[in-house]
């Protein structure tokens, strides 16, 4: 099978790159050729290209064709437009990368499944990628366009910290300083790991069954935001003096804090893998969380430069506690 990622260097689809090969795919990655602190595979055929410039995309592309073309980097409908134009008869099966965080917020029901409503009226981002769903759906309805729609949640790899502000929230936990914690931190959120994403996201690969449907592919494993900020704690070797805040509250002193909190973190989630598991049976994430904040805290460790501190963060989150310790309204 022969596959091309544009993108496939990032947090989510370098595992995924990495297992494709290993499963034999013939990979071919359609970046800028910029250096990336997750190298492509060895294995993998590199094009150089832009795929904001269609010009460059269409050079460095020549007259392959593709059984399967996943565009990692998609976020407007203009860019899905161009995709559409590129690869109209040249892939048997195109995989738009879309967001978890398009379902409806807050949700009026739990478990999330793929056919809970696409609807978030707190964040750009999310909406975009909703638009950019409804493009694709028409294209597959008008011209068989053969898309399939992939929905990560919260997807991590051995870099990333969980929560706005990364490093800096340790680095305060590490120097006894308090921390925020958005609500009462007894909301439900998924950490998905990304070697386990990559598990169920290779099986959709050129698979027939995919075509024309949205998948989610989320880890089972649900924790409170409490049990999340003291899970990367403990990893870190200190306890975390948490201060509970509204979000709402939040937002008032940061409005790109607050949207990310307000139109996805501060909801409860629970996802239905049903779907993905019926379509990919041997699919079943296995990394709990405890693990992979073992694995983040190590590699921020391994090197005193992955530990930025962001100052203009850090007075902020004084500057929120101080003010909602003295009861100050929003």
């Amino acid at each position: 099978m022969k596959v091309l990622f544009i993108g496939g260097t990032g947090k989510i689809s370098s595992a995924c790159s990495q297992l494709a090969i290993e499963r034999g795919i013939e990979l071919y990655l359609l970046n800028r050729g910029q250096t990336s602190e997750r190298p492509a595979p060895a294995a993998a055929h590199i094009l150089t290209g832009d795929i904001r410039d269609p010009d460059s995309a269409a050079r460095a592309l020549g007259d392959l064709t593709f059984d399967a073309v996943v565009n990692w980097i998609a976020f407007t409908p203009d860019q899905i437009e161009t995709d559409i134009e590129l690869f109209r008869g040249r892939t048997r099966q195109y995989i738009f990368i879309s967001s978890a965080s398009a379902y409806q917020k807050p949700p009026i029901s739990l478990p999330i499944t793929e056919s809970t409503p696409l609807y978030n009226p707190f964040w750009d981002y999310s909406q975009a990628k909703i638009a950019c769903e409804e493009r694709l759906v028409q294209a597959y309805r008008q011209e068989k366009f053969p898309i399939t729609i992939v929905r990560p949640s919260h997807t991590y790899d051995k870099t990333m910290l969980p929560f706005v502000g990364r490093y800096t929230v340790v680095d305060r936990m590490r120097q006894g300083k308090k921390v925020i914690v958005h609500g009462d931190g007894t909301s439900l959120w998924v950490l998905t790991h990304h070697r386990d994403f990559a598990k169920g996201f290779v099986g959709l690969l050129g698979n027939s069954h995919a075509i024309g449907e949205a998948f989610h592919i989320t880890s089972d494993e649900l924790l409170t935001w409490n049990q999340i900020f003291e899970i990367v704690a403990q990893a870190a070797g200190v306890e975390a003096q948490m201060v509970h805040i509204p979000s709402a509250f939040i937002a008032a002193f940061d409005p790109e804090w607050g949207v990310n909190l307000l139109g996805d973190k501060s909801h409860s989630v629970i996802f239905d893998n049903t779907k993905i598991k019926r379509i990919v049976p041997d699919f079943t994430a296995t990394i709990p969380y405890v693990q992979g904040a073992r694995e983040v805290m190590a590699w921020h460790d391994a090197d005193p430069g992955r530990q930025v501190v962001d100052d203009a963060f850090d007075q902020l989150q004084d500057r929120i506690i101080a003010a909602y310790e003295a009861g100050l309204p929003i």
